[in-house]
């Protein structure tokens, strides 16, 4: 029987219900702070308020806060809105913080039995800067042995106990691709093939990086349709770029929802889509009958996109974006398909 492998134990895929495939509940993103401009720099060293969230919206990576996604008060404000998710629809949450993130399974479970919300937390290694030394030296083989005992045996948390990961995720890269995120993505191939889990790629701000990552996970025998590309809004920005990736048979996943700042300041060079421009490449996709092979999300990974902090929170998804589609004429049937039945079909392996 195939089953779904969360945080409280393995549940039948058919319980999950409506699912986001890729968010954060706490992480580390620090190493990501870029420098603001000088004249804005007395706004962003402040507390996030009414007064500053104005500058900190377009610069969410210049405030230590934002991205100090860890504290209790962090933690406070996820759980508030995992129930706000729960009350208007959502069933499950697809944890995406992988080794270099510092993940926080004790954290997962807590808002698992507090909320209802089904968590599945993600095995796996983020970009190569991020990683603990002995980590960055861990060959093909050591990497499929952790990866499978994270699975199969799961990791012990203290005061929890051994909790299990349901997927290989995010497995992350820079481009061009470093060695060790080579070696990641290998291993990530050859895992897949032996336990038919989904995996979750991070590719690297440039359009080649997902056709890369594709070719290195097909080589290792990992399968196609059990893997995720994520990020596609701030990487195949060109309708066509996405069409022709499609053709690799991943899923293809927008998950940057809600965020509405045209300015990137991990890739100043191009410029972040807007929620209508996502809709419309996704309606694009629907028209070329790639129902089956669409994913939604927001990568909430910062405090101003929790509804404590003046965000959307992890609803905006099923209460913003799914009524425009309506609107736009996407049936009922896609939609469950997209939001239900896809994220169902990838979490879904036999163990």
């Amino acid at each position: 029987m195939p089953i779904v492998q969360t945080v409280l134990g393995p549940i039948d895929p058919n319980l999950l219900g409506r699912t986001l495939t890729h968010e954060h509940l706490a992480l580390d993103f620090e190493g990501f702070y870029c420098e603001p401009p000088e004249e804005f720099k007395p706004y962003l060293k402040q507390k996030i308020s009414l007064e500053t969230v104005g500058y900190v919206r377009q610069y969410p990576y210049s405030s230590h806060e934002n991205i100090h996604f860890h504290d209790e008060e962090a933690h406070e404000a996820v759980r508030k809105d995992i129930q706000l998710y729960k009350k208007y629809g959502g069933g499950s949450i697809v944890e995406n913080s992988s080794h270099g993130l510092k993940r926080n399974l004790e954290l997962m479970v807590d808002v698992a039995k507090s909320t209802g919300v089904h968590v599945i937390a993600g095995t796996g290694h983020y970009v190569h800067n991020l990683q603990e030394k002995d980590h960055l030296g861990m060959t093909v083989e050591q990497l499929t042995d952790l990866y499978s005992r994270e699975i199969i045996t799961g990791v012990e948390v203290e005061g929890v106990g051994m909790v299990k990961c349901g997927y290989i995720g995010e497995v992350g890269s820079v481009y061009p691709l470093h060695d060790f995120e080579k070696r990641a993505i290998r291993a990530t191939g050859e895992i897949q093939e032996v336990l038919g889990c989904g995996v979750s790629f991070h590719p690297g701000r440039d359009a080649e990086a997902p056709f890369e990552i594709m070719r290195l996970y097909l080589e290792a025998g990992g399968r196609a349709d059990k893997a995720i590309m994520s990020h596609v809004d701030r990487t195949l920005l060109d309708i066509d770029q996405v069409l022709e990736f499609a053709k690799l048979g991943s899923y293809i996943q927008y998950d940057l929802f809600g965020i509405e700042c045209s300015f990137y300041q991990l890739n100043s060079t191009v410029d972040m889509p807007s929620d209508g421009q996502r809709l419309s490449n996704v309606l694009k996709l629907l028209e070329e009958g790639l129902v089956n092979r669409v994913l939604l999300s927001h990568d909430i990974h910062t405090k101003h996109r929790l509804t404590s902090y003046g965000g959307h929170g992890y609803h905006h998804v099923y209460m913003n974006i799914l009524p425009r589609m309506f609107a736009r004429g996407v049936s009922v049937e896609d939609v469950e398909q997209i939001t239900v039945t896809n994220p169902a079909n990838w979490l879904q392996f036999n163990i």
